[in-house]
C-alpha cells in the first residue's frame, strides 16, 4: 500500500512538472508569436536561402561607395531615416516622380538634400544578376544603411528582412512627419512617438549626425541666433555660412570627428556645439540631458542603444506577405 501510494505521488509529482514547462512552453511560444507580429514577421535569414550572397553583394557595394565618398554613409543612413519615417520602411523614398505619379523627392525635407539613389540603385542591378525578383528595394536600403555605419566603424547588428516595397509613397507625408533642423525637443519627442520610438530611441538615434555634413540653411538661424551655443564655434561656422546666400554650403554635423561613427556628437552636444537646433535641443536643460551625458562618456553604452534604435526604426510599418512587390527598379514600380 505505501509503494502504491509513493508511486501515485511520483506520478503526480512528474505530471506538475509537465505541465509547469507546458505552462512555460506555452508562454514562450506565445511570447515568441507576439514578438513576431509586433516586428512585422521579419527575420535575419529571410534570404538565406533565396539570395545566399545578398549581405556580401551589399557590402561590397557599400564599401567602394564610402571609400570613394565617406559622406556616403551618412547619406544613405539619412535615406534609411527619411524612408521610414514617412508610411514605415517600405522604399517609398526611392520612387521617381513620373507624368502620373508624385513621389517624395521633392518634399521639403528632401529636395537638394537627399543624396545616394545612384548606390542603392547599383546595389540593386547586382543583387538583380544574382537573385532575380527576390530582394525588396527597402531591405537593400536597411541592409546599406547597417553597413554604412559599420564601414565608418560603427556599430554593427542583425537586419530583420523580409520587407516588400511601396507601390505608391506621400509627398504629403514627407512634408509633414520628417522632423526639421529647427524642431523643438516637444516636437522631436512627438514626431518619433508618432512611430513608436520612444524620447531615449530618439537620443540615440539622433547620434547619426556623428557622421554626415549639413547645408548652411539648415543651421544659419542657430550660428546667428541662438543663445545656447558656444561663441567660438559660432564663429567659426560663420565663415562659410553667411547671414544670407550660400545656402548649400556644407559644414560637418560633428565637428570633432565627421567621418567616424563615435561618440563625439555628444561631446559637442555637452559643450553646446551642436550644429543643428534640434541637436542641441537634447541638451538644454531638458529631459534628455541625462542620456546626452551619458552618451558623451561612454561610447559602448552609445553603440549598443544606436543599434537597437536601428533595429526597432527599422521595423516600422514594414510592408510584408503578399503587401506591396519586389520591385525590379527601384526607381519606379512594376
Amino acid at each position: 500500500m505505501q509503494y502504491s501510494l509513493g508511486r501515485v505521488l511520483i506520478k503526480l509529482s512528474i505530471l506538475s512538472v509537465d505541465m509547469a514547462l507546458s505552462t512555460r512552453y506555452l508562454a514562450l511560444v506565445v511570447s515568441a508569436l507576439l514578438l513576431s507580429a509586433a516586428y512585422g514577421q521579419l527575420s535575419a535569414n529571410f534570404y538565406s536561402t533565396s539570395c545566399p550572397r545578398l549581405q556580401t553583394i551589399v557590402r561590397s557595394v557599400m564599401t567602394g561607395a564610402v571609400n570613394s565618398d565617406r559622406r556616403m554613409g551618412a547619406s544613405i543612413l539619412r535615406l534609411f531615416f527619411h524612408d521610414c519615417f514617412v508610411n514605415g520602411c517600405d522604399a517609398s523614398v526611392l520612387l521617381d516622380d513620373t507624368s502620373s505619379f508624385t513621389g517624395e523627392k521633392t518634399a521639403g525635407p528632401n529636395a537638394n538634400s537627399l543624396r545616394g539613389f545612384e548606390v542603392i540603385d547599383n546595389i540593386k542591378t547586382q543583387v538583380e544578376a544574382a537573385c532575380n525578383a527576390t530582394v525588396s528595394c527597402a531591405d537593400i536600403l536597411a541592409l546599406a544603411a547597417r553597413d554604412g555605419v559599420v564601414l565608418l566603424s560603427g556599430p554593427t547588428w542583425s537586419v530583420p528582412l523580409g520587407r516588400r516595397d511601396a507601390r505608391t509613397a506621400s509627398l504629403s507625408g514627407a512634408n509633414s512627419q520628417l522632423p526639421g533642423p529647427g524642431s523643438s525637443l516637444s516636437t522631436l519627442i512627438s514626431a518619433f512617438s508618432a512611430k513608436g520610438l520612444t524620447a531615449s530611441d530618439m537620443t540615440a538615434l539622433s547620434g547619426g549626425h556623428t557622421i554626415g555634413q549639413a547645408r548652411c540653411v539648415t543651421f544659419r538661424n542657430r550660428i546667428y541666433n541662438d543663445a545656447n551655443i558656444d561663441s567660438a564655434f559660432a564663429t567659426t561656422r560663420r565663415g562659410n555660412c553667411p547671414s544670407s546666400g550660400g545656402d548649400g554650403n556644407l559644414a560637418p554635423l560633428d565637428v570633432q570627428t565627421a567621418a567616424s561613427f563615435d561618440n563625439a556628437y555628444y561631446q559637442n552636444l555637452v559643450s553646446s556645439r551642436g550644429l543643428l537646433h534640434s541637436d542641441q535641443e537634447l541638451f538644454n536643460n531638458g529631459s534628455q540631458d541625462s542620456l546626452v551625458r551619458t552618451y558623451s562618456q561612454n561610447n559602448a553604452r552609445f553603440a549598443s542603444d544606436f543599434a537597437a534604435a536601428m533595429i526597432k526604426m527599422g521595423n516600422i510599418a514594414p510592408l510584408t506577405g503578399t503587401n506591396g512587390e519586389i520591385r525590379g527598379n527601384c526607381r519606379r514600380v512594376n
